[in-house]
C-alpha cells in the first residue's frame, strides 16, 4: 500500500492565457530589478505555497545584485524563449532548455542579452514535508 506523503493542489489564477496578451497589468515588476525582471503568477496553492509562474528577463537584465540563489525546496524551469546565462553553471540556457533543481542547488546570477521568458514550477511544500518527516 502506498502512503500519501503530501497532497498538492494548485489554485488556478486564470484558466487560459496567451503569451502575447498577458501584458494587461497582471505582470509584476520584481523588486530591486529596476524594471528589468517581471513575473506573472499563473497558479498558486494558498495552503502549500506551491506555484507556477512566468519570469520575464528584459534585454540587458543582470541579476548580479541579487547574487546566486538556492531554495530549500525543488523547482523546475523551462526556457520558453530567448537566452539566459547562468553564472553558477557557466552555461547559456536557450529556448527548450529544462532544469530540475533539487533543494539547495545554487543557480544564478543571470545575464540576459535578449529578452527571455522562463516558466518556473516551485514546490515549497516539499521542503515542509521533508522537514516534518511526513
Amino acid at each position: 500500500m502506498t502512503e500519501l506523503k503530501c497532497l498538492k493542489i494548485l489554485q488556478t489564477i486564470g484558466t487560459y492565457y496567451q503569451q502575447n496578451t498577458m501584458g494587461n497589468g497582471q505582470w509584476e515588476n520584481i523588486e530591486g530589478s529596476e524594471g528589468m525582471l517581471e513575473q506573472l503568477t499563473l497558479a498558486i496553492d494558498p495552503i502549500s505555497g506551491d506555484y507556477t509562474r512566468l519570469t520575464r528577463f528584459k534585454a540587458g537584465a543582470d541579476t548580479k545584485a541579487f547574487g546566486a540563489k538556492s531554495h530549500d525546496y525543488p523547482e523546475e524551469i523551462y526556457i520558453i524563449s530567448g537566452r539566459l546565462y547562468d553564472m553558477a553553471f557557466d552555461q547559456w540556457l536557450e529556448a527548450g532548455h529544462y532544469a530540475s533543481r533539487p533543494p539547495g542547488e545554487v543557480h544564478g546570477p543571470f545575464i540576459c542579452e535578449l529578452e527571455c521568458l522562463v516558466l518556473e514550477v516551485s514546490f515549497p511544500s516539499q521542503s515542509a514535508c521533508d522537514s516534518a518527516g511526513v
